[in-house]
């Protein structure tokens, strides 16, 4: 058969696949997320996150050690305090787990860069992102107190505060208060699309945040919007973020796309923990390669858009990027 066009001469083999390659991936694009317990000294296993663990103040040092060793650079933390209130009054205490935190990892690694996650579920006694009227959430009274908690970890070193709580009008919020303190050059990266999703369970069990009564669904989006996401991420690039988000991963690839296609802004995604649980507990059964799906998922939001990924596999990622078994 005479074919003047045939593709699978670009795919003869692994050299010329590698070099015909259209998304490409470096251990500098991944964010490892970490969890510090103010209560605990060494570390403890996460039940629902298998391979992953909590960290005492002690001990958080050495989980970047591990991320270095990986070939990652970059955290995302978050924190269980030793004590919880209605207003989450600890998530901007001065010497709050994660201000501590931040100090620990800075006086050891002062080169590597810390993220912080910004919203008040993990310290309110109800588990609800704000602050509560009734059984509501005070838009309008929340954004104060994120503002006190991104400026206090600005304070305590971060390098970049990450916004989760989804409500209106907190980057604006947030940028004022690290401006008006002298911290302009703080970026701020906004979960700007994060959806009320059914993939974060082992997320809230590790960082104990589940709501004590209800959901979140009047303040995350409604899975099934496309356009409400490009709304969000237009008002983030408008009170000044510097970085836009979509959450989850996997199931919103779409969402990915169309944002990443329609600012300007880096994109950033998040594989959350359902996603991550997913892939170990398929694995465990017998049913896919761990490995293997670790590293397509992967691809796949890079493919879709993304320029950087939250990742539990972030460490795994890194080490396969550098073997040359992705990327």
């Amino acid at each position: 058969m005479e074919l003047t066009i045939r593709p699978r001469r670009l795919r003869g083999n692994e050299s010329i696949r590698r070099l015909c390659r259209e998304t490409r991936l470096s251990p500098d694009s991944l964010i490892y997320p970490i969890f510090v317990d103010e209560s605990l000294n060494g570390r403890r296993p996460i039940p629902a996150l298998e391979g992953q663990y909590h960290y005492g103040l002690d001990t958080v040092a050495e989980a970047v050690e591990e991320c270095l060793a990986a070939g990652v650079g970059r955290c995302i933390l978050f924190g269980l305090p030793a004590r919880k209130d209605a207003q989450g009054s600890s998530a901007w205490d001065e010497k709050g787990v994660i201000q501590e935190a931040i100090r620990a990892i800075k006086k050891a690694y002062p080169d590597f860069y810390v993220i912080t996650d910004v919203c008040m579920c993990e310290y309110t006694d109800h588990g609800h992102c704000g602050i509560l009227c009734g059984e509501q959430v005070d838009n309008d009274k929340t954004l104060d107190v994120l503002a006190r908690t991104a400026l206090s970890h600005a304070q305590a070193g971060a390098d970049m505060v990450a916004p989760s709580d989804m409500m209106d009008g907190r980057v604006a919020a947030i940028r004022a208060a690290l401006d008006g303190h002298g911290f302009q050059n703080v970026p701020i990266m906004s979960y700007s699309a994060k959806y009320a999703s059914a993939f974060y369970g082992p997320f809230r069990e590790a960082a104990g945040s589940a709501p004590s009564f209800g959901d979140r669904k009047g303040y995350q989006m409604d899975p099934h919007n496309r356009r409400e996401a490009l709304k969000e991420c237009a008002l983030d690039v408008e009170e000044g973020a510097d970085i836009l988000m979509v959450k989850p991963a996997l199931a919103y690839l779409d969402v990915i796309r169309e944002c990443s296609d329609a600012f300007d802004l880096p994109m950033c995604a998040y594989s959350v923990s359902g996603e991550y649980a997913m892939i170990k507990a398929a694995s465990a059964a017998g049913l896919i390669d761990e490995h293997k799906a670790m590293c397509e998922s992967a691809v796949s939001v890079f493919r879709a858009g993304a320029d950087m990924l939250i990742t539990y596999y972030a460490k795994e990622l890194a080490q396969a990027i550098r073997k040359g078994e992705i990327g």
